[in-house]
């Protein structure tokens, strides 16, 4: 799948997302299965300032967030572009309106879209949050896409799972990365390699500084009870010989026993081959 250049055709993309009054969001299932292979997905970690977006620019990419500055002033157009957060377009509306204007596909909530003045040039997808499976669920091989612990085991526990299939929602697992991965699993690659997923709170992220609006952050208050449970869920239900997550952040928290780390020269030769 070959990324394609935006340039020269920004300003035509902005007028036209601004005057169109319709919004057309369509359904997850139009987009179940459309690619294969690798996928990079791009998240807000410092480590993320040091990946060279444009030798990569021939492997379709996922962003969220901030990190859409990455493909600014580059012929790099994100394959998609995912935000759960509704206060990010208030909070960082030049990066959203951007993301808005240049990505092919883009995942929100759709009462934030509906409410957004400037529409996205690409398609649109509402995003729903996925219910965790009842024990009679399970027992009568209903929701079978949506992939939680032990259901007799984890009652009360936080809803935490793995979405198969976008059409039934996803998981929060309080981070967008955890949504990005689900969503490359819907639309049906095989090999994903994580930018930026480094969940340091202290570390901040790679587009701000000191001058700028930061927006929250809460990894600290969630990695042992959602993130890294949800992750580990993954690696141990998910994850196999026909879906593959490897990390490319050398500082990232997420133990290499959960996501194996692997460096640029072995990524390349993982998607080549």
């Amino acid at each position: 799948m070959k990324q394609m250049s935006f340039k020269g055709e920004y300003v035509e993309n902005a007028e036209q997302a601004l005057h169109d009054p319709k919004l057309t969001v369509h359904d997850f299932g139009s987009c179940r299965n459309i690619a294969s292979g690798a996928v990079f997905i791009l998240a807000s970690g410092l480590s993320a300032k040091s990946f060279p977006i444009e030798k990569f620019a021939h492997v379709p990419m996922i962003t969220m967030n901030g990190a859409i500055s990455m493909f600014l002033n580059t012929d790099v157009k994100p394959f998609f572009y995912v935000c759960s957060d509704r206060s990010f377009s208030e909070q960082q509306p030049h990066l959203f309106n951007q993301a808005m204007t240049i990505s092919q596909n883009v995942a929100l909530w759709e009462d934030h879209a509906r409410n957004l003045d400037l529409c996205p040039s690409g398609q649109l997808y509402g995003l729903s949050k996925a219910k965790k499976p009842s024990w009679l669920d399970a027992l009568l091989g209903r929701h079978t896409s949506l992939v939680t612990p032990n259901p007799l085991l984890a009652c009360g526990k936080a809803n935490i799972g793995f979405s198969k299939d976008m059409r039934e929602g996803f998981f929060d697992a309080r981070t967008v990365a955890y949504l990005a991965i689900q969503l490359a699993y819907h639309v049906g690659f095989s090999k994903v390699f994580l930018v930026g997923v480094d969940l340091n709170q202290n570390s901040g992220r790679f587009y701000e500084n000191r001058e700028s609006i930061n927006s929250p952050c809460g990894l600290d208050q969630h990695y042992y009870t959602r993130i890294l449970p949800s992750l580990e869920l993954m690696s141990q239900k998910i994850v196999g010989d026909d879906f593959k997550v490897y990390n490319l952040s050398d500082c990232s928290r997420i133990p290499e026993s959960v996501i194996p780390r692997v460096t640029l020269a072995q990524a390349q030769a993982l998607i080549q081959g």
